[in-house]
């Protein structure tokens, strides 16, 4: 029997039994067959050479996609690991996949990869792509699997997983090879070693296999493949320009911020230029939260571990909490990884009634999770973080209303911090960690995909994303080098209401179960300063600028006048300081531009004698001299004015 394919017009074409995805591009074209590198059936990733296993949805999965790509930089990573294999012997490796603009394999060597060892691997590599040999993919039983890879532990280790969760009997794995290398894989690959156009590796760092730091440690390559030469230097020029952008050395030049060893690990110090900015962007947040009707509350840090069992946290949340403290002999205290649960129990201090309803909670909370030492970051992956965290608690009819409020109030806030091109992903329940009842999560998954549709906002589907407590919509802003940055949360939850026993009276005086929206709007303001930061590569706006003006006098002579200047400048209020240091005039103008401040001010003797200051803006290339003193307060106070 023929098999039907439905291409992504629409059209249904049919081909004989045994075509392959290589034979169906080839058949639409001389061109497309060229630029695949898989194809897609009903949803399946498969290799060109897999014979289509039956009829469905089909799709020729070209270089340029992003699916396309990811089958270059798996297909590079297998190559990686054939690579290291042939040139360090006795080496064991675990798992090399495909992750956004690149690849990685962990290895263990019996030692750390040094400069020298990524060139030869790198090298090893050049070769056999040369030699363009072609990926095998075989299908063998769980038990051939273990003797051919009896040397491996990890990936006997990964056999033992995949056939205890098929159960005993027959269990099957897919292998690839290439001539006498063959890796445990899923698939899918390019044809051959050869499609393999541009690859570089790059970094090699710790890692703890299964990403459990109770476990070996390995060696982590890691690595980008192209589908051109072009496109990998434009990948690394990119690279190039996000390291130079990088928030941990820009913080550290502007004088931000420091994570002194003292600390441990994701925690941070905020210096007094970084104090200001994060107070500048606080008042920013609670000035715009009241414009959108939210009252302000303030919660403890720590509480009694009941409070996290009720929330159901213990249960689903545990490995990212600290400890339990004993205390005094009391029941076990756990410091707050969420603020959630207190907002729930203000609510509930009180009789509530519908006219009250809706109610919008906002905390400015500082909360702590156990992230993996591996997986921290500067200050985009932190232990201590402060959320601007919001919880609503509103009726059923209220709710449109309500989630529609979130999302405008997320996209203003954006928008005036300079991210407008902003994506979304509807986040729907995993179904192995969840919590409540099926058809409330379905109906706040429909909801919350109601209110993007209404304001048009472009979004993705993230499967089995979800926290253990609602779906959830997460806000994506993209930076000046086009990398996406998860920033906000708007999640809907029917199960807090209930796990708390939460009600309201209604009109006829009946009890009913009010519903939950957990927001945070920019999200951890560790993480979202450090995305600022290297979006604007530091020089932010000047609204949010710790120093928005640096004024320099000529000479000594001049230093009373410039204090006058900083003094009518702070009066707007312009956050001005004078740089009275002995160093040159020239080293002065130097440090204000370094220091990225938004107005550098010379005065000199004409300018005491004539009320006047010169004035640079930042990105002006020239010193405008002579301008009146007062027509320069207004200038600057328009400039640093905040946007609401």
């Amino acid at each position: 029997m023929p098999i039907k394919l439905t291409f992504p017009d629409g059209t249904v074409n049919e081909f004989p039994e045994g075509t392959s995805g290589a034979d169906v591009a080839a058949s639409i074209g001389r061109s497309l067959a060229k630029a695949a590198v898989a194809v897609s059936l009903d949803g399946e990733l498969l290799d060109l050479s897999r014979v289509l296993p039956g009829d469905g949805p089909f799709a020729v999965i070209t270089d340029t996609t992003d699916q396309g790509r990811s089958v270059i930089r798996h297909s590079a990573a297998h190559v990686l690991a054939q690579a290291v294999l042939d040139l360090y012997a006795g080496a064991s490796f675990a798992i090399g996949p495909a992750i956004e603009d690149g690849f990685y394999y962990d290895f263990d060597i019996g030692r750390g990869f040094v400069p020298d060892d990524l060139e030869a691997i790198e090298a090893r590599m050049t070769e056999i792509i040369a030699e363009d040999q072609p990926f095998q993919r075989d299908i063998i039983a769980a038990e051939e699997a273990k003797a051919l890879f009896a040397d491996q532990p990890f990936k006997i280790e990964i056999i033992e997983g995949v056939d205890e969760a098929e159960g005993a009997g027959g269990t099957e794995v897919s292998v690839y090879r290439n001539l006498d290398f063959v890796d445990l894989c899923r698939g899918p690959h390019l044809p051959s070693t050869g499609r393999i156009k541009a690859v570089k590796l790059l970094r090699s760092a710790g890692s703890y296999w299964r990403g459990d730091e109770n476990k070996p440690q390995l060696q982590r390559i890691y690595g980008t493949a192209w589908e051109s030469q072009q496109t990998l230097t434009d990948h690394l020029e990119r690279i190039e320009q996000a390291r130079l952008r990088d928030h941990r050395r820009i913080g550290h030049e502007l004088d931000l911020f420091s994570s002194p060893p003292e600390l441990g690990p994701g925690l941070s110090l905020w210096h007094p230029k970084g104090g200001l900015l994060r107070k500048v962007i606080d008042d920013y947040s609670r000035r715009i939260h009241q414009q959108y009707g939210f009252d302000f509350v303030v919660t403890p840090h720590v509480a009694k571990e009941q409070l996290w069992a009720i929330s159901g946290h213990l249960d689903f949340y545990a490995d990212n909490m600290y400890p339990r403290m004993e205390l005094d002999g009391e029941e076990g205290y756990r410091v707050k990884p969420m603020n959630c649960p207190f907002h729930v129990l203000i609510y509930r201090s009180s009789a509530r009634s519908y006219r009250q309803l809706p109610i919008r909670l906002s905390e400015l909370g500082a909360v702590y999770r156990y992230e993996r030492s591996g997986t921290l970051q500067g200050l985009l992956r932190v232990r201590g973080m402060v959320q601007d965290d919001s919880h609503t608690f509103c009726r059923r009819d209220q709710l449109a209303d309500e989630l529609d409020r979130h999302l405008d109030f997320v996209l203003a806030m954006f928008s005036d911090f300079g991210f407008d091109d902003v994506e979304a992903e509807l986040s729907t329940r995993d179904p192995d960690k969840w919590m409540g009842e099926l058809d409330l999560w379905d109906e706040a998954t429909e909801a919350l995909r109601a209110t993007l549709d209404k304001r048009g906002v472009a979004y993705e589907i993230g499967e089995g994303e979800a926290a253990f407590y609602g779906p959830k919509i997460d806000v994506h802003v993209r930076d000046a080098l086009g990398r996406r940055w998860q920033c906000s949360t708007i999640q809907l939850d029917f199960n807090f209401p209930q796990a708390f026993d939460l009600d309201y009276a209604t009109a006829d005086n009946d009890r009913a179960r009010p519903v939950m929206i957990h927001c945070a709007k920019l999200g951890a303001m560790e993480r979202f300063i450090a995305v600022m930061i290297e979006h604007y590569a530091g020089a932010l706006p000047a609204w949010l600028s710790p120093v928005q003006a640096t004024v320099v006098p000529v000479a000594d002579r001049h230093d009373p006048y410039a204090a006058t200047v900083v003094e009518r400048l702070r009066a707007e209020p312009i956050r001005a300081e004078a740089d009275l240091s002995d160093e040159s005039l020239g080293e002065k103008v130097r440090r204000a531009i370094t220091h990225k401040h938004p107005a550098v001010i010379v005065v000199g003797d004409r300018d005491v004698e004539s009320g006047t200051v010169g004035l640079r803006l930042r990105g002006e290339t020239e010193e405008r001299r002579g301008v009146p003193l007062a027509d320069a307060v207004v200038e600057l106070a328009a400039l640093c004015s905040p946007p609401r």
